[in-house]
């Protein structure tokens, strides 16, 4: 399975599944584009694929994450002062 994040005005919104015959081109290779084009046809807006074993792009996208057009990256988390 693929997993697609779905980047709104540079955060992730949501991460979902996609089967990786929809990624498959005539000679059965995948195609990241081809899932972020069937993303888009089915819910609009901007998706990027990213990886659950964080093979690539720094890190598996995750609700809140930062994309910066190559890696998704975590928010800081600010600790307040005791």
């Amino acid at each position: 399975m693929a997993h697609f994040a779905k980047i709104e005005n540079g955060i992730v919104g949501e991460v979902i599944v996609v089967n990786n015959e929809v990624l498959q081109d005539e000679t059965g290779t995948e195609q990241e584009a081809l899932g972020a084009a069937f993303c888009q046809d089915l819910f609009g807006g901007e998706w990027v694929q990213t990886s659950y074993n964080a093979t690539f792009r720094g890190k598996y996208a995750g609700s809140g994450d930062k994309w910066d057009g190559n890696n998704f990256i975590s928010p800081v988390v600010e600790v307040p002062a005791e």
